[in-house]
């Protein structure tokens, strides 16, 4: 069994309510009075009530390109991992150099070498540390992460330390006023996610101990490649977000989730805890609609939307976090992570306490 330790969530310094982003924007793009009231129309529709940004709001209209945006990803992105690495480790009672094996995930930057390379020395990690970087699972990487995690320590005693960090603002899109553009300006937010893991036989030390993962799914819909993903071009991350995604998951992760808990002898009605990815309102509607679920076992989801947005892989290590400090649940208990990522693809780890 692979048994999560500890689990951390950390947020940049800049925290903005939504009604500052939605004029902030406006004025960026230099828009009218109609500009300002589109954006204000989105953002509030969003679920979202504040957000934490990488840099401070003004710097934004500085950028000037991809060149510009990525190399002020790279600084924050290094120090928002480490700032998420050293708390969980600080949490788990473990030091740097037991960890065996990390699996980094990010969709908001490139980093060559990647963001776990950059913080190596810094943090205390061995020099023959195994490195797995992962690019393009998108908000499917914080789950699709532990679920490789989980695959790397099977059967052994190792320490694997899992890192989703994401700046979802560095892809800020000015010139594009799709209403896709303005809803991801609406919806995503920065912040990191850190895990650490330990393989069979290896008691977890700390206060921050969680479930073990019992299984993991990782799951590609044929023919919606198009439907989720990044549009690259001279300006860097263009958003592509079809708006029939609430729908492809009516049609598809309903079914998936459920055939996924049958293998295991599971209802979703056997599910005490839901670690569900906060893609959007819409989504998470869609979702409790299909499984059953009642507000109570979506909240978690929802009030970290509320708090910090979505925070793309990140977000379902901030959700789980918050689910572990308002109290384990009881032993024995079943958990269901879900994210939803680019491909268009679903990614599912069933945990029990």
């Amino acid at each position: 069994m692979t048994r999560i330790a500890a689990v951390c969530g950390v947020l940049p310094p800049h925290r903005y309510r939504q009604g500052e982003l939605a004029a902030g924007l406006a004025a960026l793009r230099g828009g009218a009075g109609g500009e300002q009231a589109l954006a204000e129309r989105f953002f509030a529709g969003a679920g979202v009530d504040s957000r934490c940004l990488a840099l401070p709001w003004e710097r934004y209209g500085e950028l000037d390109g991809f060149g510009q945006a990525n190399d002020a990803w790279l600084e924050a992105a290094a120090e928002l991992a480490h700032r998420a690495a050293e708390s969980v480790l600080r949490t788990a009672g473990m030091a740097a150099e037991e960890v065996d094996v990390v699996v980094s995930t990010t969709v908001t930057g490139i980093a060559v070498p990647s963001l776990e390379a950059r913080i190596a020395s810094r943090l205390g990690l061995r020099e023959d540390v195994r490195r797995v970087p992962l690019f393009g699972l998108g908000c499917a990487g914080g789950a699709g992460g532990l679920a490789v995690v989980h695959d790397l320590l099977d059967g052994r005693r190792g320490v694997a330390l899992l890192l989703a960090t994401e700046l979802c603002s560095l892809t800020l899109q000015c010139a594009d006023t799709s209403p896709a553009n303005l809803l991801a300006t609406a919806l995503f937010g920065d912040g990191a996610g850190a895990l650490l893991a330990v393989g069979d036989g290896r008691p977890p030390t700390g206060d921050g101990g969680g479930p073990v993962v019992v299984a993991t799914r990782s799951r590609l819909y044929p023919g919606t490649e198009r439907l989720l993903g990044w549009q690259v071009g001279d300006t860097g991350f263009g958003l592509l977000l079809g708006p029939e995604l609430p729908e492809l998951v009516r049609l598809h992760v309903g079914e998936e989730v459920a055939s996924f808990l049958a293998a295991h002898d599971l209802k979703p009605a056997d599910v005490g805890s839901w670690v569900c990815h906060p893609g959007g309102p819409r989504v998470l509607e869609v979702l409790g609609e299909e499984l059953g679920l009642s507000d109570e076992a979506l909240a978690p989801s929802r009030e970290s939307l509320a708090r910090c947005g979505n925070l793309s892989s990140a977000s379902v290590l901030h959700i789980l976090r918050d689910v572990i400090d308002q109290g384990p649940p009881p032993p024995g208990s079943f958990g269901l992570m879900i994210a939803l990522g680019p491909g268009f693809s679903s990614e599912l780890v069933l945990l029990r306490w």
